[in-house]
């Protein structure tokens, strides 16, 4: 696993190998990170990461979150509840040196605290495929005040989701097994 694109472009990241099954990782292939981005930046939704806000839930490795501060993003918070998450994202934090605009908060999305600071902008979703927790996460971090207005949401799954209520998709598209659901914040 790599950077892909921007200032940070081909920097190694700390790898899970194919995946680590017991902690529910599949991290986001290098083809299918590239594609999001280039998705991002070329499918007319103005310029999503200039000063992007970002929030990267259940980060993993943390390769989406940091890829958008490689790109331009001002900030990145990881959440993951996840011991072996908690040690990749930080890995690659520091391999980064990224440490001054990037976080990791460990919590589950079930106990999720008021957002106190400013909401998030662009939001990455990339929940174990096919147990319905990205629902729940984004109704979660919407009713806590986690995103902003208009907020742009990257939801990887195994299959084309609808938007829940409060939410618009506005595109899908197929990368092999990979979903990427496009959708925005209504008004929150």
């Amino acid at each position: 696993m790599r950077i892909v694109g921007g200032k940070l472009k081909g920097r190694a990241l700390t790898s899970v190998g194919k995946g680590d099954m017991a902690a529910h990782l599949r991290p986001t292939t290098d083809r299918v990170r590239e594609s999001i981005f280039n998705l991002l930046q070329n499918g007319g939704y103005g310029e999503p990461l200039d000063g992007a806000r970002v929030l990267d839930l259940f980060a993993g490795t943390g390769a989406l979150g940091l890829e958008a501060l490689s790109r331009g993003a001002s900030l990145a918070v990881f959440l993951d509840n996840g011991r072996k998450a908690r040690a990749l994202v930080s890995a690659n934090i520091d391999l980064c040196k990224l440490s001054d605009i990037a976080r990791f908060i460990a919590m589950d999305l079930s106990n999720l605290k008021p957002w106190k600071g400013p909401p998030f902008n662009l939001i990455f979703l990339d929940p174990p495929y096919g147990a319905g927790l990205g629902t729940r996460a984004l109704l979660a971090v919407k009713n806590h005040g986690w995103l902003a207005k208009d907020a742009l949401i990257v939801w990887e799954e195994n299959a084309r989701q609808t938007a829940p209520l409060g939410f618009s998709s506005l595109d899908a598209r197929r990368y092999g097994d990979t979903w990427v659901n496009i959708l925005r914040a209504d008004a929150v």
